[in-house]
Parts: C-alpha cells; sequence; structure tokens
C-alpha cells in the first residue's frame, strides 16, 4: 500500500514539474514575442521604369482675323489647301492628316478698352477670329521632333507659317503599376536584409506598407527635370514604396 502512495506521489510530482515547465516555455515565447513587436525596421524601395510613347501626331494650327468673316472663311481654306497639298508632297496620305472643323470667334464689337500711355483709350480690334487645326498621325515616333521641325522649316519658307507642336501617348500607368510596386518591395526588402544582417538578426514579415504616388519624368510632366528622359517619346515611371519589417 505505502509502495502505491509512493507512486502516486513520484507520478504528481513529474506532472507538477511538466506543467511548470510548460507553462515557463510558453510564458518566454509570449514575453519574447512581445518583446519581438518593438522591433522593427523601416525602408524604403524605389523602382523605375521607362515608358516609350505608344502613339506620336503633329498638330499645326493657324488663324486669320477681320471684320469681314466671308473673306477670312477664304483665307482660312487657301491655306488649309496649300498645307494639306504640301504634306501629301512629303508622303502622307489623306488617313494620315485629321482636318478638325475651324473655330470661329466672334467679338460683336470693334473697339477694346487698352492701357497705353498711363490711361485706358479704345483700340480698334477685328471683330472676328478663325483658327484651323490639322493634326498629322505620326508613323514613326522617334523621329516626330525632327519631322515636325523640317515641316516647321518648309512652311516658313512657303509663306505657310502655323503653329506647330508633337504630342505623344503613352501607355496607361495601371499597366505598369503592378510590376513597379514588385521592383520596389523587392528592392525595400533587400535594403531590410542589409539592416538585419549588420544587426545580427533575420528580417521577419512586413508589419505596415506603403505606396508612394508614381511620380513621371518627362518633357511634358516631370518630378525633377534633372532626372527627365532627354527624348521626348520616353517618360521615366518612378514609385518609391516605405515597408515596416519585423526583426527577428
Amino acid at each position: 500500500m505505502e509502495n502505491k502512495y509512493v507512486l502516486k506521489s513520484v507520478i504528481l510530482g513529474l506532472s507538477l514539474l511538466l506543467g511548470f515547465s510548460l507553462l515557463g516555455f510558453f510564458i518566454f515565447k509570449g514575453l519574447k514575442t512581445f518583446s519581438d513587436k518593438d522591433r522593427v525596421v523601416t525602408v524604403k524601395g524605389l523602382a523605375e521604369m521607362n515608358m516609350t510613347a505608344t502613339s506620336a501626331t503633329i498638330t499645326l494650327n493657324f488663324s486669320f482675323s477681320g471684320d469681314n468673316l466671308q473673306d477670312i472663311i477664304k483665307q482660312t481654306e487657301n491655306k488649309k489647301n496649300a498645307i494639306i497639298a504640301y504634306l501629301k508632297n512629303i508622303g502622307y496620305v489623306e488617313n494620315d492628316i485629321t482636318i478638325n472643323d475651324v473655330s470661329v470667334i466672334d467679338r460683336q464689337q470693334y473697339y477694346d478698352s487698352q492701357w497705353r500711355d498711363g490711361k485706358y483709350v479704345q483700340v480698334k480690334i477685328d471683330r472676328y477670329t478663325i483658327t484651323q487645326n490639322l493634326i498629322i498621325q505620326s508613323n514613326d515616333i522617334k523621329i516626330t521632333e525632327s519631322k515636325s521641325a523640317q515641316i516647321n522649316l518648309d512652311l516658313v519658307s512657303k509663306d505657310l507659317t502655323a503653329n506647330i507642336y508633337t504630342n505623344y501617348s503613352f501607355p496607361e500607368l495601371n499597366l505598369i503599376k503592378p510590376q513597379l510596386i514588385a521592383e520596389s518591395t523587392k528592392n525595400a526588402r533587400i535594403a531590410g536584409e542589409q539592416f538585419a544582417n549588420d544587426s545580427q538578426a533575420k528580417l521577419g514579415k512586413i508589419k505596415t506598407a506603403s505606396q508612394g504616388q508614381i511620380a513621371i519624368a518627362g518633357r511634358y510632366s516631370y518630378d525633377d527635370e534633372s532626372e527627365a528622359p532627354k527624348e521626348a517619346y520616353i517618360q521615366k515611371a518612378r514609385v518609391v514604396s516605405t515597408i515596416v519589417f519585423f526583426l527577428e
């Protein structure tokens, strides 16, 4: 009977010892996990990508003004036909040229008050102004700028002066956004791993992450002109992501 009580005491003691050991282990793990939550590193990841234009156009516009509407309509039509004839002569076809409707401004008065020599005076102005736009579809994006400059020189020499400028269409940001974010996250992790190694720690999971606004550097829109591509048909998309990693 005595041996039986001794055996029960031993079993009870071992059970209590095991229970206290497990309790101590879980308390230790809980405290360690709690302390690890305060060990984090904040890093930034940069990603950049060049975007090439998908299409380009050359826009020409010119205007005439006067008091006789029929006269300036005729002048506009003659100049439009002369410019189209020139464009066809250098290789463009009708499908390449878009002729927009003319824009007519009727001021309905012939005088305007202007500040001259320290006082307002009534100055005669033209009642009507007509503006005509022609848009040329560029077949070779890379030479659109030089082609536009040549057209400008030719028209000046022919007394057909017009305002000329180029436009480019680029891929939508939503198409490249996933790739940019993935690249910036990858670069942020590389920076975090370097910091963890220097701290003799291990990089853990992401605690928080925030993606900065995508900035565009290019001829027509740019975040930093010094970083903008020199070619008008190229834009640089850039994003910086800020990520907080746990350190283990």
